[in-house]
């Protein structure tokens, strides 16, 4: 991770994008999460999750949701939001959603982790982020994080980390000339990419990789104006807390 006592802005993205994402992934793929959308009267499949963390980007017909965020294939969209738009309102979904994150953060965060200062450090770089083009984040960020459930919160705040990211990574594909299929299509594979909705997905031609990469490169130049916001060293404590609470995670390579 490098020296603890100082960190660069890039050497702290470099350090904390992945397991935020990560983390993410497990919780949204992990089955205990399904249970608590199951148990809120949503059909299996998608529909929890689609509702649950679009909702906070009100009641969209499901095309205007595929274009807010782009990633996932648009028939996967379209059936888990219809499929979970006669269960509950967007809104009422989104803040199940939100229980649901706070419940695996709880289950899920190592004990002994100073989550307290973790909250400080990741809500000042949250407030820190200009959420213009950026309406998912945006919606996080305006979802209510409670005050008496600082391991919960902690969860929460790693999401609308997470959030901001991916919303920047979308923005950052296009402006290379990249489709959001085509990405997932380089950074995971056809069949990865089938995984997450895309139907039948055409490799992509390795001329168009080098604009994945720029892509990658240009998320990391657009989230770093939040990470300017903390100085060297409480950015290498970032790192460190992110670190702690997301040891649990199996990372890929």
């Amino acid at each position: 991770m490098g020296d603890l006592q100082r960190m660069e802005i890039f050497d702290c993205l470099g350090a904390v994008a992945r397991p935020i994402h990560d983390f993410g992934d497990e919780f949204m793929s992990d089955e205990a999460t399904a249970a608590v959308g199951l148990r809120a009267g949503f059909p299996p499949g998608r529909g929890f999750y689609c509702r649950g963390r679009f909702g906070v980007l009100g009641e969209a017909p499901a095309s205007v949701v595929q274009a807010v965020q782009g990633f996932l294939g648009p028939d996967l969209v379209t059936a888990g939001w219809l499929a979970g738009r006669p269960v509950m309102p967007a809104e009422e979904a989104a803040a199940c959603y939100a229980q649901a994150v706070r419940t695996w953060g709880r289950t899920n965060i190592p004990a002994d982790v100073d989550v307290e200062h973790f909250n400080r450090l990741a809500q000042q770089l949250i407030d820190a982020a200009d959420a213009d083009a950026l309406p998912l984040f945006a919606g996080w960020r305006a979802q209510p994080c409670p005050g008496n459930d600082p391991i919960g919160a902690a969860m929460q705040r790693i999401h609308v980390l997470r959030e901001h990211r991916g919303a920047c990574h979308l923005a950052a594909v296009r402006l290379c000339g990249l489709s959001a299929r085509a990405a997932m299509v380089i950074n995971l594979g056809v069949e990865q990419a089938t995984r997450y909705g895309w139907h039948e997905p055409h490799p992509v031609a390795a001329t168009r990789i080098p604009r994945w990469e720029r892509a990658e490169q240009l998320t990391d130049e657009l989230q770093a104006p939040l990470y300017a916001t903390l100085p060297d060293r409480q950015r290498a404590e970032f790192a460190r807390l992110i670190d702690a609470l997301t040891a649990s995670t199996v990372r890929g390579g």
